[in-house]
């Protein structure tokens, strides 16, 4: 029995990645130049799929909120579309739809990972450099450790 090789052309490579999931521009563009040649125009093949609406950066960044937002804060998450390559203005709009329920979010995060409130400096530290490590801003941080001390 011989195997048979089909070499998938560009195109049919970035719809296979965008059915498994949501990409970035930068983030498929990337992906696809280790299987392009020097015939390939990458960016009018990514360009004909935004203007179809099948590559989207504004998708993308919201598929990304949706997946992360229960487990990390606005800082960490606005570092990881930045690394992805969405435009600033995306990731701003971003943060302050995560703005509105941090505060919730961070306060989950923190009972998951601790079942009692730090009773020195040392217990408050460790579990601020948790949250922080996080992506939860300090002035978050200071707001629920000094809740839950007058709890």
């Amino acid at each position: 029995m011989t195997k048979t090789f089909v070499v998938k052309s560009l195109r049919q490579r970035a719809l296979d990645y965008l059915a498994k999931r949501e990409y970035s521009y930068i983030e498929l563009s990337k992906k696809l130049k280790a299987y392009a040649d020097e015939n390939d125009d990458i960016p009018a093949l990514l360009d004909d799929f935004k203007a179809r609406g099948w590559l989207s950066d504004q998708r993308f960044t919201e598929q990304i909120i949706h997946a992360r937002k229960a487990k990390f804060g606005s800082a960490k998450i606005a570092h990881e579309l930045r690394e992805k390559g969405i435009a600033d203005q995306l990731i701003t709009d971003a943060v302050e739809t995560l703005k509105s329920t941090e505060l919730d979010n961070a306060t989950e995060v923190w009972r998951k990972k601790f079942k009692a409130y730090p009773q020195n400096r040392e217990e408050w530290a460790k579990q601020a450099r948790f949250l922080q490590s996080r992506g939860f801003g300090f002035e978050l941080i200071k707001k629920i450790l000094t809740v839950n001390d007058n709890d």
